[in-house]
């Protein structure tokens, strides 16, 4: 069945495709993601074999939409919560579109593969810039407050006070015990009022305790 593969050619897809994975992951791995350097040269060039094998065995791509789903689930296990916060989605995606990089090395698409790899780096490198604009002008933050239970207007109190930083602010949790009163809240506003709010709160006498 493999009579017909030209090592030289199918030789030339699998270099290409570590060359590509290891460029994506060298990203990943110098801002210490889940799906590093080794990872992610693995993806590519696993992605890259199994078309290489559907084209070969005639699977009229079913192979490589079961490549696609298995990407789906190994995509999913770098995605987790931290606190209220999901974190990994990027590396998750970038999982996914380097193994779609690899299928088209797989089909020797290799103009479209370095096209796409020119996108992803220019989306992963380049647009940090946009990210940290967007976080200077409408950053979200989550505030765990922990206060003295001696109001019951406590929760108004403080809300007022966050808002008083120019801040948008919603209650996500909040809980009660003989001693303290404890909120959760999801903060909206620009980086720099966020600063503020924080120095705010170091200094109130009635706040025991913050962490974002």
């Amino acid at each position: 069945m493999f009579e017909n593969v030209h090592i030289l050619d199918e030789g030339t897809k699998l270099l290409v495709a570590l060359i590509i994975g290891a460029i994506i992951g060298a990203e990943r791995e110098y801002k210490s993601k889940a799906a590093g350097f080794r990872t992610v040269i693995l993806i590519t060039v696993g992605s890259t074999i199994f078309t290489i094998v559907s084209n070969v065995i005639g699977t009229d791509g079913r192979v490589a939409s079961n490549i696609v789903t298995g990407i789906g689930f190994l995509g999913a296990g770098s995605i987790f919560r931290e606190g209220t916060i999901i974190k990994g989605i990027t590396t998750a995606t970038t999982i996914w579109i380097s193994a779609a990089i690899g299928m088209a090395v797989g089909v020797g698409e290799y103009a479209f593969a370095f096209m796409s790899l020119f996108v992803v780096m220019l989306v992963l490198l380049s647009f940090n810039w946009i990210q940290r604009l967007i976080d200077k002008t409408n950053k979200i933050e989550t505030y765990k407050i922990t206060l003295s239970n001696k109001k019951s207007d406590n929760k108004d109190v403080l809300k007022d006070f966050i808002k008083s930083h120019h801040l948008i602010v919603k209650t996500i949790k909040q809980s009660k015990n003989i001693d303290h009163h404890t909120f959760i809240f999801s903060v909206q506003g620009s980086a720099i009022n966020h600063s503020k709010l924080v120095e705010s709160l170091f200094e109130t006498d009635y706040i025991l305790s913050f962490e974002i």
